[in-house]
């Protein structure tokens, strides 16, 4: 079994100023709870961000607290409360971490973070089903918790194209929500608020691109690893002055990497594409693989998740309709493939590796073939890993190693 060398992951000076963001953004969060100074809505990850935070709304995102759970490996400590709750293990471990971790009376956050004991309190929960349904029982069941109203957007799954019928019912429904969200904010809805925020986003979106493009480059002065890490402000401060000043300086970070041939990955041979969820307790393992392999985890459909290159001020409502409705994860196999198939050219990929995730089918593109389609389409080798996002229990290291290591042997065979 290949040697990993624990120090070879080089970190980027933008980190620290990471850091100071999301502790701004939790800090905010707890003063608002506890000093009833801001209404606070939870919302799914993409959800309609930009409508609630033009409506004055500070926004706490249960998703980014499920990946610490992960992160931090606590989650499958949690999970089985969940499970006594009448979650089955089969669900999203997302859903059954954080409500575990509810239901013991814990939040990881407590543990970053000085000063905040809980999770703050919501107005308002409201969700988006274009990830998945379990986003929706999960709101609900906190809507019940804390007697809160739960509101949402009921969008597709498995489309080819959207069409602009697509967007419409889409849009239509967005826009209903603004008499509740009135109501609860007291704020009366502001079109030219609701564009300014439209807009920021839209600037986040492209600079979070160009973070992720910079990848492209060869040898590449960032991974998907570091991706999973630095979006942190793309998930949860969109919309935001912070979330754009942040990219723009971690951008100059990456590109004065490029110009100075500072690579992320010390003697990059071997270019791959990682499909499906993180394994968020094993990042940094898994990071220390590659890096001992000589390969770069280049591109991820994941990280790319949080580019809404149709958001538009001009049209906020049917702009971010369609930006929410072309997710990866709602599009038919064939788009999806074709969208693969464009990041392996983009990214000069060599190899591409799927992660089943046991909880998480809706962002696993395994199952159904995909892999070998792709395999003989694009004339590269192709693995499937099993495990999980959140829960260990269901990831076999020393097997996912074994399977990556014959895996990367196809690909140093096709490089000689």
């Amino acid at each position: 079994m290949t040697q990993v060398k624990k120090s070879a992951v080089k970190k980027l000076k933008s980190t620290a100023v990471l850091k100071e963001i999301m502790a701004k953004h939790y800090f905010k969060l707890d003063k608002a709870s506890r000093e009833k100074s801001s209404k606070v809505a939870w919302c799914s990850s993409v959800g309609p961000a930009e409508l609630l935070r033009s409506m004055g709304f500070l926004l706490y995102f249960p998703e980014n607290h499920a990946a610490i759970l992960g992160a931090t490996k606590a989650a499958e400590e949690y999970i089985p409360a969940a499970n006594a709750e009448g979650y089955s293990p089969d669900i999203c471990s997302y859903l059954t971490s954080d409500i575990g971790a509810y239901l013991k009376g814990i939040t990881h956050l407590s543990r970053a973070y000085d000063r905040i004991t809980q999770l703050p309190d919501p107005d308002l929960l409201v969700y988006n089903t274009n990830q998945c349904r379990d986003v929706k029982d999960w709101f609900i069941w906190y809507s019940k918790k804390f007697n809160v109203p739960c509101i949402g957007v009921e969008s597709f799954c498995g489309l080819d194209h959207v069409t602009r019928d697509h967007v419409k019912a889409v849009s239509l429904q967005m826009a209903k929500l603004v008499p509740k969200l009135e109501d609860i904010s007291e704020t009366k809805f502001n079109t030219e608020h609701f564009q300014k925020t439209i807009d920021l986003s839209r600037r986040c979106s492209i600079l979070w691109r160009q973070v992720l493009e910079s990848a492209a480059n060869r040898p590449s002065p960032f991974t998907f690893f570091d991706g999973t890490v630095h979006m942190g402000p793309a998930v949860v401060e969109r919309g935001t002055d912070a979330a754009i000043k942040y990219y723009e300086y971690l951008l100059t970070e990456l590109k004065l990497r490029t110009t100075a041939g500072i690579s992320a990955v010390e003697n990059e041979k071997y270019r791959i594409y990682w499909e499906g969820m993180p394994i968020w307790g094993r990042l940094r393992k898994m990071a220390e693989l590659f890096i001992s392999l000589n390969a770069c985890v280049a591109a991820s459909t994941y990280c790319n998740s949080w580019i809404f290159s149709s958001l538009d001020p001009q049209e906020p409502f049917d702009s971010m309709a369609r930006a929410y409705t072309e997710l990866f994860i709602v599009r038919s196999d064939q788009a999806k493939e074709r969208y693969i198939e464009k990041m392996v050219k983009q990214y000069k990929i060599d190899g591409i590796i799927f992660h089943e995730s046991k909880t998480c089918p809706n962002n696993s593109n395994s199952r159904y073939g995909m892999h070998r389609r792709l395999a003989k389409a694009l004339n590269i080798p192709t693995v499937v890993i099993y495990g999980d996002q959140n829960d260990l229990r269901l990831f076999s290291e020393e097997q996912s190693i074994t399977k990556i290591e014959a895996f990367m042997e196809q690909i140093r065979e096709n490089h000689k």
